[in-house]
């Protein structure tokens, strides 16, 4: 289905991360019949400026492109008609115009969540959780006093329901939280969304030049932890190695189709590719 995979190991740093601790940039990897490579990216917007250049290349070659990336690309059912009135890129549009992003990661992710949390009068919420040492008047620091249901959404996704381990988007801060990455992640994908010949799945069928998708590298836990063991790599190198592997040798198989079979609710919400398929994925990296 695919010539090429690419997957983006995402950050919401609020600064430029350390140019000698690669453990919480953002992480590019690539694999396709060639082999496979990986870059590091101190910002948002470096690994931005390689992944549109990787995009174009690849079109350029008349190669197919499937790029993952590893935040949450929708919410719980009801938020888009909440918040704009229409569909989950409405939402990727407003975002878009709603945060600010600096070249030196500088954003206003938090200010963007509280003032979301403000059009929600029933009570607080949806979105919680931010640094012990700042005060963000609307945002709660805990999840404790959020009534989800006096809101009219869920607190998770169906995709988290699913997949072991996986936070929901409401949740800004603190180990193991995607909301941030999601925050800042998503007018990136409104501007991709633009491009000729891009599709994000499964808010549109997967068959065009470019699809996106929202993945979730701690599929392969087991193997990840293992490579980076084994080769001293930071975490996030050795899951975007793996995970592009994984999805191309799938590919080059013609088992990845199974992959984009999602559950009516994904419709709206989005939905991680290969949820349902975590041995498959393991599978795919003894393959030749």
């Amino acid at each position: 289905m695919f010539d090429r995979v690419i997957v983006v190991d995402w950050s919401a740093a609020n600064l430029p991360t350390s140019a000698t601790n690669r453990a919480n940039a953002i992480w590019i990897g690539c694999h396709d019949a060639e082999g496979g490579a990986e870059w590091h990216h101190r910002t948002r917007a470096a690994a931005a400026a390689q992944l549109i250049t990787l995009i174009d290349t690849a079109r350029t070659a008349g190669m197919r492109l499937l790029v993952g990336f590893d935040f949450a690309m929708g919410y719980p059912a009801g938020f888009a008609a909440r918040l704009t009135g229409g569909d989950t890129p409405s939402v990727w549009a407003w975002l878009a115009k709603a945060i600010t992003d600096t070249p030196d990661n500088r954003n206003n992710r938090f200010d963007v969540a509280a003032a979301i949390n403000a059009l929600f009068p029933e009570g607080p919420g949806p979105f919680w959780s931010h640094p012990s040492n700042q005060t963000w008047p609307g945002l709660p620091f805990r999840r404790a006093g959020i009534d989800y249901a006096t809101l009219g959404l869920a607190e998770t996704r169906l995709a988290e329901q699913t997949v072991r381990g996986a936070k929901s988007p409401w949740m800004l801060f603190n180990p193991g939280s995607v909301g941030s990455q999601s925050l800042l992640g998503l007018p990136l994908i409104h501007r991709l969304s633009q491009r000729a010949g891009t599709a994000v799945w499964p808010f549109a069928a997967p068959d065009a030049p470019v699809v996106l998708a929202e993945v979730y590298p701690s599929l392969l836990a087991g193997p990840v932890a293992i490579l980076a063991n084994a080769e001293t790599l930071p975490a996030d190198q050795a899951q975007v190695r793996l995970l592009s592997q994984a999805l191309f040798a799938l590919a080059r198989h013609d088992r990845l189709a199974p992959l984009f079979d999602a559950p009516p609710p994904a419709a709206e919400e989005g939905w991680i590719l290969g949820a349902s398929h975590r041995p498959l994925l393991a599978e795919a990296l003894t393959w030749p």
